[in-house]
Parts: structure tokens; sequence; C-alpha cells
């Protein structure tokens, strides 16, 4: 594989690790699952909003799906509860590998950016308190376009933005629909094998596939 020249990180899960939220949320809901029924709820109604517009904010659909979570186990939900529950998000530590790994790609020559489905001033909070802010040129998210990953303009616009071809560019994520979606706007992709992220069957094989960032950082550094 020729390498990339620009490499688009996906965040939440694949640079953040959302181990405290997760937990914060199974206390509350008094459920172990309740974490992982609320994120599948968040992006599957992420992608429902994509295809029947018109936009709303991931936060906004974050808050409704946890209360539809919540109202199937039963629990009430207060406004006060949730936006707590849900403030987590801005205060995400990175993978234990992420700061090394990425300060290892910035001094080979690579430019970095991200691409979020969350709202750009809550994924510069993320990135500040994560101290990950230093390593990438650009913060991209899907807002400027109003559409969800994986819809194929938000990875359009990544690229019309930068001035990269697919071919010359990578994604990096940890979620097989994000990869099917890089992939089915031409680009190379990383899958890192978080805990309990497997791949989607049905698409093309990723470029690379490692379960740690530094791993895949080692492929495109050697």
């Amino acid at each position: 594989m020729k390498k990339p020249r620009l490499i688009v990180f996906d965040v939440n899960e694949t640079l953040l690790d959302l181990s405290a939220m997760k937990s914060a949320i199974n206390t509350a809901a008094g459920e172990p699952g309740a974490f992982e029924n609320w994120f599948r709820t968040l992006l599957q109604f992420a992608m429902a909003e994509s295809l029947s517009g018109p936009y709303r904010d991931f936060g906004e659909i974050g808050k409704h799906t946890l209360e539809m979570t919540f109202q199937n186990l039963g629990k009430d939900l207060h406004r006060e509860e949730a936006d707590q529950l849900l403030g987590h998000i801005s205060a995400l530590p990175p993978h234990p590998e992420v700061p090394a790994a990425l300060k290892k790609l910035k001094e080979s020559g690579y430019r970095m950016v991200t691409l979020t489905n969350g709202g750009l001033r809550t994924h510069k909070q993320q990135m500040q308190h994560a101290r990950l802010e230093e390593y990438f040129d650009v913060f991209y998210s899907v807002e400027a376009v109003k559409k969800f990953k994986p819809h194929p303009e938000t990875y359009n616009y990544v690229l019309q933005s930068e001035g990269y071809k697919p071919s010359e560019t990578m994604l990096v994520a940890a979620h097989a629909w994000d990869i099917l979606g890089a992939q089915r706007a031409g680009c190379k992709t990383g899958f890192l094998k978080r805990e309990g992220k497997v791949l989607y069957p049905g698409g093309i094989y990723p470029d690379m596939v490692t379960e740690t960032l530094d791993a895949l950082v080692y492929q495109l550094t050697t």
C-alpha cells in the first residue's frame, strides 16, 4: 500500500476512552448494558436524521436518545442528571497509547486532522482536556455540512477543504460503519480493534487493522 499524505481521525473511542462515561451511565441506569444501548440508539437516530433531515445537533440527539434508553429501562431521567451524564463527553481521557503515537506520527511529517459527528465547540473542549490539540492541523465537525458520518458529504468536505485526493487520505477509526463510509468515499482506512469492536463482513477489508494506535503508527512510519 502506498502510504497516505493526510490522516483523518475519528475521535470518540478511536482516540478518547469512553470508560468513565460508560460507567456513569450504567450506574445511573442500574443496568450494565445501558451505555451500549444508548450509544447504538444515538448512532441510529443520527443516521436517521441525516437521511430524513433537517440537521439536528449531535448533543441534542444524544440527550433525546439517553431519555429513550432510560424509558426502556423504566427509569426516570431528569434534565439535570442527563446534562451531568452527557457532560462526561467533554472530559474524556485519551487511550493510554494515543499521545505518544500521535507525537510519533506528527514528527514523521503527516498532516493530521480530526472528523467528528459532535459539534466543533465540544470537540475542541475534548481535545484541550485530553491535551491532544498540538498534534492536529485542523479539527473538522460534520456540523459544517449538516450530515452525520458515514454520509459521503462528510468525508468529501474534509477532502475538499484539505485539497487531497481520496487515494492520498486515510481514515483511522474504531467503528466499522465509519470505515465503510470512508471506503465508499475512496479513502484508505485503518481500523482500530478497540474492545468490543469488529469489522463489517460486507465491507472491503481495511488497509490496516491493529488493536492499538501505536501499532498502526508503526506501520505508517516504517
